[in-house]
């Protein structure tokens, strides 16, 4: 896994702890003045205990992107890496709580999570330390498997934010897609995979109807 320079100086525990305080702060039970702790013992007990992990979602996207509020600790990490963290309360499928704190969960059992982990990770620099951080494509990968859950279920203003973090990305790095579509194509079904390639041919309009001014 390649260290890189970062971009921006991405602080962990102040982004999550903005975004609770001036959210509606229903993910967390941890109070504003020990966020900073509790984010910071998290990730120091994931260095301690050697847990192979990725970082993903909001938080990683902030070294791409400017401008995202969000208090989205997202990991991608195994079943027995899982169990090396007993503090981590499991709540449903893709959650847990750790010291208060909502993490999202995202475990390799999944195939395609486990793809994400081992070909697009690299080493990114934060405020606080260096962490395991999905690339670029990583996070596409990510964002464009979710979407047709997202539709199914209605919640539209989720899809809405994911499509536009993929507008940002895309924009902002012009990654090859293609060799992404392809990754994704034996984990979603024919009809969604069309359905993701118009999705973002619709993106590619937008940044050139952005380009052109009107």
């Amino acid at each position: 896994m390649k260290t890189l320079e970062a971009q921006r100086s991405v602080h962990i525990g102040r982004v999550v702890r903005n975004a609770l305080v001036f959210g509606n702060r229903r993910r967390t039970l941890v109070s504003d003045s020990s966020i900073l702790d509790t984010v910071d013992h998290l990730f120091v007990l994931l260095g301690k205990r050697k847990v192979d992990y990725l970082l993903v979602g909001g938080i990683a996207l902030l070294q791409y992107v400017e401008g995202r509020n969000t208090e989205d600790i997202g990991l991608i990490l195994s079943p027995s890496s899982l169990a090396k963290l007993p503090e981590v309360q499991i709540t449903d499928f893709a959650g847990g709580i750790f010291e208060g704190l909502q993490i999202d969960l995202l475990l390799t059992s999944n195939s395609l999570f486990e793809i994400v982990m081992r070909r697009y990770g690299t080493t990114r620099a934060f405020v606080e330390r260096e962490i395991p951080c999905a690339t670029v494509e990583g996070l596409i990968l990510l964002k464009l498997y979710a979407l047709p859950s997202l539709y199914r279920q209605g919640n539209l203003v989720r899809a809405a934010l994911y499509e536009t973090d993929l507008l940002t990305l895309i924009h902002g790095h012009q990654p090859e897609l293609e060799p992404l579509f392809q990754e994704l194509a034996p984990h979603v079904s024919a009809t969604d995979l069309a359905a993701l390639r118009k999705i973002v041919a619709e993106l590619h309009e937008r940044i050139a109807r952005f380009g052109k001014g009107f």
